[in-house]
């Protein structure tokens, strides 16, 4: 647990994602598109992934949707803290991932265009 916070803590003053490497943008991608992870291909589209599904948004240019990588990281651990009848489970919360893949998860979607 510490050592997910203190790497979202790192990575969170990077402008730019030329500073997080290729590897851990994979990484991301390999977590969030894993039907027994992340599973992000059950609701949403996002280049590159057979077989979305079209419940939630399309994951493409999250950093216009989002403030920041620590309010998509959020969104990420507990979607219900913003909306209580969403149908995106508390990846966090209830342990379906842990910090540091939620972590990569959220570099790889924000680097989506």
């Amino acid at each position: 647990m510490k050592s997910g916070l203190i790497a979202l803590i790192l990575l969170l003053p990077c402008a730019g994602m030329a500073d997080i490497p290729k590897q851990r943008l994979d990484e991301g991608k390999q977590i969030a598109f894993d039907r027994n992870k992340g599973n992000c291909l059950a609701c949403h589209v996002i280049a590159d992934g057979e077989s979305p599904g079209n419940i939630g948004p399309a994951l493409a240019t999250v950093p216009d949707r989002f403030k920041d990588k620590q309010r998509l990281r959020e969104q990420i651990w507990d979607a219900t803290r913003f909306n209580p009848e969403t149908s995106m489970p508390p990846f966090g919360r209830n342990h379906i991932l842990d910090a540091e893949e939620i972590d990569k998860v959220v570099d790889y979607l924000w680097s989506l265009e």
